[in-house]
């Protein structure tokens, strides 16, 4: 294989496949600060735990007219927010962490707040807010995972690419409100 100059020597790789076989899949490759990584990656969980449940709020306490298209979005939400918890929950454990899912001190570890909103229009805006304060923060992460740890950085690019949907959607349904409301005025 003289014509791959970027891959390693096979020899090489079998070699250090062999050893440290308890660290299953972080290998002698991987560059990242691996406790740095899962620590971002639990504040990452704690967001989408806090995430999903405030959607999960909003799903059962919105109301009125215009309360029908946003509750589908909030419980299709919250169903995506608990999915990318998972994600993130299986990548803690193949980078040898153990995911926290205590409920002790879980908002000091979210980069979301747990605003819940009195009216329809108030609990859209706090998903819009905390949809944007993951999309910049889920950014950063991916950002500094760079090449160190290529399927971290997947894992938050493919959130970070919900969340921006799920930021539009928010936009969505607040442009919806304000023109009903400029309607009905």
């Amino acid at each position: 294989m003289p014509n791959q100059p970027f891959l390693t020597d096979i020899k090489t790789i079998r070699e250090r496949a062999r050893q440290h076989i308890e660290r299953g899949a972080v290998t002698e490759g991987y560059t990242a600060d691996r406790e740095n990584v899962i620590s971002l990656l639990n504040e990452a969980l704690a967001t989408e735990i806090v995430c999903t449940l405030r959607y999960k709020r909003h799903y059962y306490m919105a109301d009125g007219l215009s309360a029908s298209i946003a509750k589908a979005e909030f419980l299709e939400h919250a169903q995506q927010e608990q999915q990318h918890a998972d994600w993130l929950a299986e990548r803690i454990v193949q980078l040898g962490g153990a995911p926290n899912f205590s409920p002790e001190g879980l908002l000091s570890r979210s980069h979301a707040e747990y605003t819940e909103g009195d009216s329809l229009r108030e609990m859209i805006k706090e998903d819009l807010i905390a949809e944007r304060i993951a999309i910049d923060s889920y950014r950063e992460i991916a950002t500094y995972l760079g090449d160190k740890d290529p399927t971290s950085r997947r894992v938050m690019e493919d959130i970070l690419a919900q969340e921006e949907e799920h930021a539009d959607d928010m936009a969505g349904l607040l442009e919806g409100l304000d023109n009903s409301t400029n309607r009905n005025a």
